[in-house]
């Protein structure tokens, strides 16, 4: 791509390569979002039947099952599955279970082998299902088992880097699925992506808290106060596309202060000061005019990009400072960038509706001939080579970063909120539309209507 010549104005995102065109607005509802549907038990039941078992989740990284035989598991909600991949290269997804009376048959985290063993009365099964050994098979009544069952296998989809599953095997494509979003982040190159930040912690609330979090920018200025300094965080140049699928898209001018610190210059110049050094250019030229940073780093990285060992070309100048953030249904949320993306997501408890388990992960693109990478702050002890370690806790255990702590700091009093015969259901902003959007989608997967 040919770097533009004109300087986009404040408040309007040009895009070629990447659609940014503001989507339709869908009809929204006036449903209540009251406090029980984060509390209530038959709720939960109601989204896992209806709506968990027939959408596309992330069970993993392809590069965890890179070779024959390795394999990784994944809790999700009630179940525990295995992904592997068998001899002939090719990626299989089972439900943790032995067919004979139950057993789950794998307790670790990732790990290699040709076969799975049960623990219990040693049936061995291979790494593409079948049945290959069983304990005195001449002492069954209905004939030796070998040959007849087969692991339960779940559908299996991969993209950008990452195992899909969805148990229901009659769903859609993956790639239906995600339409429009998919074809966006497409652009990113996620697969050529290294993890290097990865947590997971018991948040002490319901899944949707996790979610409605992410769904809005409204409680930036209130928990996030220090991103005016290097975010635009005012609505009005804030676009919101929802789309069809459930997903939704939020676009935030990045790269300069928000009209929010326009008093606070040199709050907004030291913020930015690494960034505009990485880049060749210094804070103290932007005095008096602050936003003129975005387009300037704009310009510097299409010059400099391919000397630090990074291809802008694929994408528009608005992707290499703004936030395009993106919140696939039902429970994933990624926040983009061109050398790395925030992933944030909040996967349900297998019995309480007031617990669930929150995944932050980090992915860093680094630079072409290069091991370490200058901007990446949640990834600075990272490497390209060695895998990341992961980290499980509570909230206060694990330091998330990337301001994410201060989201889940609130995710436990937001609960405990949603329990108070106080609490007569939410009253939303226009820039909240979001979260009523994701909540129509949650009721029309249980009533049915999709």
């Amino acid at each position: 791509m040919t770097a533009q010549t004109v300087d986009p104005p404040i408040g309007h995102i040009d895009c070629t390569l990447i659609d940014c065109t503001k989507a339709p607005e869908p009809t929204l509802k006036s449903d209540p979002i009251a406090g029980d549907r984060y509390t209530s038990r038959e709720f939960m039941e109601l989204e896992w039947d209806r709506m968990w078992t027939r959408v596309w989740n992330i069970g993993g990284l392809e590069s965890q099952i890179a070779n024959p035989g390795q394999f990784i598991t994944h809790e999700f909600g009630r179940e525990s599955l295995i992904f592997t991949r068998d001899e002939q290269g090719h990626v299989h997804g089972f439900y943790n279970v032995c067919q004979h009376r139950g057993n789950r048959l794998v307790q670790s985290e990732v790990g290699s082998a040709k076969s799975f063993f049960c623990p219990y009365h040693g049936w061995l099964w291979s790494s593409s299902g079948e049945l290959l050994r069983v304990q005195d098979p001449e002492d069954f009544p209905q004939g030796n088992p070998c040959g007849k069952l087969r692991l339960a296998s779940v559908r299996v989809e991969v993209w950008a880097g990452f195992i899909w599953f969805n148990l229901d095997p009659d769903a859609e494509p993956l790639a239906d699925f995600l339409d429009p979003v998919g074809a966006q982040i497409d652009t990113y190159q996620m697969q050529n992506m290294i993890r290097t930040h990865h947590i997971t912690l018991e948040a002490d609330c319901n899944w949707k808290v996790v979610q409605d979090n992410f769904n809005e920018s409204y409680h930036i200025p209130a928990v996030h106060p220090a991103l005016k300094y290097f975010l635009d965080d005012t609505y009005q140049n804030t676009q919101f596309d929802l789309y069809p699928k459930g997903h939704n898209r939020m676009l935030m001018l990045g790269g300069m202060p928000s009209p929010r610190a326009a008093t606070e210059e040199d709050a907004a110049l030291k913020f930015m000061k690494g960034e505009l050094e990485a880049w060749g250019l210094s804070a103290d030229d932007f005095r008096g005019r602050a936003g003129d940073m975005r387009v300037a780093l704009q310009r510097k990285k299409r010059e400099l990009g391919p000397e630090k060992g990074f291809d802008f070309s694929r994408y528009v100048d608005a992707q290499l400072t703004d936030h395009f953030h993106y919140t696939l249904f039902p429970n994933l949320s990624l926040s983009m960038k061109p050398d790395g993306c925030i992933f944030l997501r909040g996967i349900p408890h297998p019995t309480d509706p007031e617990q669930c388990i929150f995944d932050c992960w980090y992915f860093t693109l680094f630079p072409d001939g290069s091991d370490e990478h200058f901007a990446m702050s949640m990834a600075s002890n990272a490497s390209r080579h060695e895998p990341v370690e992961h980290q499980r806790g509570k909230l206060g255990e694990v330091f998330l970063g990337g301001g994410v702590d201060q989201d889940v700091a609130i995710f436990r009093s937001q609960q405990q909120g949603f329990r108070s015969r106080g609490f007569r259901g939410v009253y939303l902003s226009g820039q909240e539309r979001r979260v009523q959007y994701y909540h129509q989608v949650i009721d029309e997967y249980i009533a049915g209507a999709r």
